[in-house]
């Protein structure tokens, strides 16, 4: 049986941990959820010895990397894998961005900093966009009144289901696939306003009022996630991962948790 160690067992990495069991693979983790604690040097250290595979969810702290800063000495010699974002891309104003495209442009510096230093780990390096799943959709957003419209034309975004995320860490550390980073998004790119129109209809109720951002009174971090505007290729994924998306669309990932 393979082993899997996970740092950060979120709401992704519980679903990658989910997929992994389901693969044969032992997992254990750190994480109010897990069971090793992450300041545990010696229970952290003892469990990546018998791990083949390690992945990391866990953000930058204060610039950094916490977990490259806490156990990198222990990690040579394992295949691993980091969580990243695709907000690494930055702008591009409303084009297509993939691997290849330059990254450190945009607000997520640190998260670039990382991604940038996981990869010369010679990491799986999994560029996520918004993710949502159960739980974590436009539904909830609307059902707590806290969706909005926002009058930005042009302005369009990547996101990906969170069953989609773990397929794809699954397929990379299942294979032999080559490290590097790897975009992890749907086939479908669309303005927040269209996401939200659509969810709404299929609560069979009215959409919010298209706004501006003073109007909507959006915080500074949601008025940073508008500052970008960029669409997501995800062709090297299925191409060197085999990688397919079980909701290429937000319409049929919407339709799923309805």
């Amino acid at each position: 049986m393979a082993n899997l160690f996970i740092f950060g067992l979120g709401y992704t990495a519980k679903r990658v941990k989910a997929q992994a069991v389901a693969l044969g693979w032992k997992v254990s983790a750190t994480g109010s959820d897990g069971d090793v604690d992450f300041t545990d040097n010696t229970a952290v250290t003892s469990a990546l010895k018998s791990a083949e595979y390690v992945l990391s969810s866990v953000p930058p702290r204060d610039e950094a990397d916490p977990v490259l800063s806490t156990y990198g000495h222990a990690l040579a010699g394992k295949r691993l894998g980091y969580l990243s974002s695709t907000g690494v891309y930055g702008d591009a104003g409303g084009a297509w961005v993939d691997e290849g495209s330059p990254t450190g442009t945009g607000r997520r510096t640190a998260r670039a900093e990382c991604d940038a230093l996981w990869l010369e780990r010679r990491a799986h390096v999994f560029r996520l966009p918004g993710i949502y799943g159960p739980g974590r959709s436009a539904f909830d957003r609307i059902r707590s009144g806290k969706a909005h419209r926002i009058d930005l034309p042009g302005q369009v975004f990547s996101r990906v289901h969170v069953e989609d995320i773990a397929s794809g860490v699954a397929a990379a550390m299942s294979s032999d696939a080559p490290s590097g980073a790897y975009n992890l998004g749907d086939d479908l790119p669309c303005s927040q306003n269209e996401l939200i129109e659509h969810a709404c209809a299929l609560l069979g109720q009215e959409p919010p009022p298209l706004q501006t951002m003073e109007e909507a009174g959006l915080s500074e971090m949601a008025r940073g996630f508008y500052a970008e505007n960029r669409r997501v290729a995800n062709g090297k994924a299925k191409r060197v991962l085999g990688w397919q998306p079980q909701f290429p669309t937000y319409r049929k990932g919407l339709r799923s948790l309805l």
